[in-house]
């Protein structure tokens, strides 16, 4: 009797650990705000404490902002933004919640389709990526600090093809940025050429992934 007690006491314990753990990894949307919804799930290790942490990238639902165009068909412009969620054990923790810094991936883009967006973890960063194929890229690096997640890095490549046209790299921390001009992009295939400019800048405060309100009019987030 005491051996089938013991086995039940361990059977309802595994399911009350199990039923903790899926709280959180089947439970995600309720890491959202309203009118949101997951569209891609990223986890990785964001703190360095060896736990698994969670990018959602969302969604918003508002049916008012879904359209029908007579060319491209039905188009979603609800915009989309970026939870950033902490494991402590079994639960997430929210960090960072900006619901609309990116465009709809159905934004019209006039001659040029909208740069792709892609967000990944890598040794213990954030990175967000705006691919926009023959034209180039744009990257930002944030890393986990003072209770959200700082720009730390911003990389750029202005393309013509496969022509590196300018490229540009921005350390936030050293306040440094070297722009690199190829002077040597009239063929192809040619070697590139490139003229490096260091210059230095001021940054009154600090930049945070909360705060970016529209990547579109952020860029860099430097004043020219």
């Amino acid at each position: 009797m005491r051996s089938i007690f013991l086995i039940f006491s361990l059977m309802w314990g595994i399911n009350v650990f199990a039923k903790n753990i899926n709280y959180t990894e089947d439970s995600l949307q309720e890491l959202v705000p309203e009118g949101y919804l997951v569209t891609e799930t990223i986890y990785g290790d964001l703190n360095k404490d060896n736990q698994e942490d969670v990018v959602l990238i969302i969604k918003g639902t508002n049916p008012d902002e879904i359209f029908i165009d007579q060319v491209r068909g039905e188009l979603n412009l609800n915009r989309r933004g970026i939870v950033v969620a902490l494991r402590n054990e079994h639960k997430y923790e929210v960090i960072v919640e900006n619901s609309n810094c990116f465009y709809s991936e159905d934004e019209y883009g006039g001659v040029y389709a909208v740069p792709d967006i892609y967000t990944t973890i890598e040794k213990g960063n954030l990175y967000i990526l705006f691919a926009h194929g023959r034209y180039g890229h744009w990257r930002y690096n944030f890393r986990y600090q003072s209770a959200d997640f700082e720009l730390i890095g911003y990389d750029e490549s202005a393309n013509r093809g496969s022509i590196v046209e300018v490229a540009t790299s921005i350390n936030y921390l050293t306040k440094k940025m070297l722009v690199k001009e190829n002077t040597n992009n009239l063929d192809e295939y040619a070697d590139p050429v490139f003229k490096e400019t260091w210059t230095s800048f001021t940054l009154d405060n600090r930049i945070k992934l909360s705060g970016i309100s529209d990547f579109s009019e952020f860029n860099h987030g430097l004043h020219e």
